[in-house]
């Protein structure tokens, strides 16, 4: 196998990896909600998701050392094909639970092992100082490629199912099944397993309670951690909120589920490059406020207020309330990446090298629960109040959370005899 043919097999595993989630992703709640499932008993089931997710993180990061790269990367696609099957077939509560422990699996395990699939083999193929970077930048963009068009064809597909052949809504998982599919065959016949080296079973799990015992008193034992792993969690609250709650509100506007899912699809086709808008202008935010802390406070400002329109026209209807609400989402993704994006150099300039993989798993736990929090609370209260309700809290946390970067200790603030980090150049970050 040559460099070329391995970055070619990596960037193709690395789309097929995210298509059904991409493909799955813009019917997934009016699905549920189309199959009889309450706002509270859909945020549980995104809270299944999202526990089972973080549990198995770090347990399932160490497995592919233990079986190797290409065999989790397979079971990650089986549990996929499951996963996503048994989706477009429930029609209860617990089946939809079910397939919610089936994907939180499934995206635990696809954490990793392909990125390291090719180091390893461009390690062997090029030797230990072989240029990464290239290569791993591809990849990444073929993962927002592949959520880009997944969410688009998952988003119109419903209305292109024949009536009768099939409930439209469960089209698009249906698909992300047969996509995981071809993710399988990919990777058992297209992907040999390189050279590295292995560790035992019984010592990666041996690991795991001291790595997460030492993340989090590590991001805790900081001033300057502290803050960033709480403005993680707010963004998560505000993160889950508007997927859980954006679906419907559009789908009620437009006046049909099938019709709603197309332009969902596109609206979040559209967030993901205000995403990427948000990465570009995050250094030059940076620099207009004077620092990369004030930086994050105006991507803070920004994505309140975006929440905050939201909330404030949700009582709009037709043509202005669409408009309203898709400019609202758009915004609001340039904010959270402008702020994200700065999140991340302020981490990376507070930690040593040593560090930064157990804060950054620690800073997606934080991010994780709290999607979980934002489940459990601001879903019961869309489900009995509104919408509107639901995301002005959203907006209240985002905007206190802007207090976390006031005052934001530097990078001096360090584990004592660590030696101070340069902080790396802003850079744009695909998601």
């Amino acid at each position: 196998m040559t460099a070329r043919s391995a970055l070619r097999r990596y960037m193709l595993v690395s789309f097929l990896t995210w298509l059904p989630v991409g493909l799955m992703a813009a019917t997934m709640v009016l699905l549920m909600t189309e199959r009889g499932l309450g706002l509270a008993q859909i945020g549980l089931c995104t809270t299944v998701f999202s526990i089972v997710t973080v549990g198995l993180e770090l347990p399932t990061g160490g497995l592919a050392d233990v079986l190797g790269r290409r065999v989790v990367l397979a079971l990650s696609a089986a549990f996929t094909v499951v996963a996503l099957a048994m989706m477009s077939v429930s029609t209860t509560f617990w089946m939809f639970v079910a397939s919610g422990v089936l994907k939180g699996v499934a995206r635990a395990l696809s954490s990793g092992p392909a990125a390291s699939w090719y180091v390893d083999t461009l390690h062997q193929i090029e030797g230990l100082d072989a240029d990464l970077k290239p290569g791993l930048a591809r990849g990444g963009t073929m993962e927002s490629v592949a959520l880009c068009a997944g969410v688009l064809v998952g988003g119109g597909l419903p209305l292109l199912v024949p009536p009768g052949l099939m409930f439209p809504l469960a089209a698009p998982p249906l698909l992300g099944s047969l996509a995981a599919a071809v993710l399988l065959v990919v990777v058992v016949f297209a992907m040999p397993e390189p050279d590295h080296a292995r560790r035992s079973l019984a010592g990666v799990l041996r690991e795991v309670p001291a790595t997460v015992v030492s993340g989090v008193r590590l991001a805790t034992g900081r001033a300057v951690l502290r803050r960033l792993m709480l403005a993680a969690a707010s963004s998560g609250m505000v993160l889950m909120t508007i997927e859980l709650l954006t679906p419907g509100r559009l789908a009620e506007l437009v006046g049909s589920p099938e019709e709603g899912s197309l332009v969902y699809a596109v609206v979040a086709a559209l967030g993901f490059a205000g995403s990427a808008a948000g990465s570009a202008l995050a250094p030059s935010a940076a620099r207009w406020a004077g620092g990369s802390a004030r930086g994050a406070i105006a991507g803070t400002a920004l994505t309140a207020l975006s929440v905050g329109a939201l909330a404030a026209t949700a009582g709009l209807g037709g043509a202005a309330g669409l408009v309203s609400a898709g400019l609202a989402y758009v915004m609001l993704f340039v904010g959270l990446s402008v702020t994200g994006l700065l999140c991340l150099e302020l981490t990376h300039r507070a930690v040593t090298a040593a560090e930064r993989t157990t804060v950054a798993s620690t800073s997606s736990l934080f991010l994780q629960s709290g999607g979980v929090v934002a489940n459990l609370t601001l879903g019961s209260l869309a489900a009995r109040a509104g919408v509107a309700p639901a995301w002005t809290v959203a907006a209240t946390v985002m905007v206190a959370s802007a207090l976390l970067f006031v005052r934001m200790p530097g990078a001096v603030d360090r584990a004592r005899g660590s030696s101070p980090v340069q902080a790396p150049q802003a850079r744009s970050l695909s998601d």
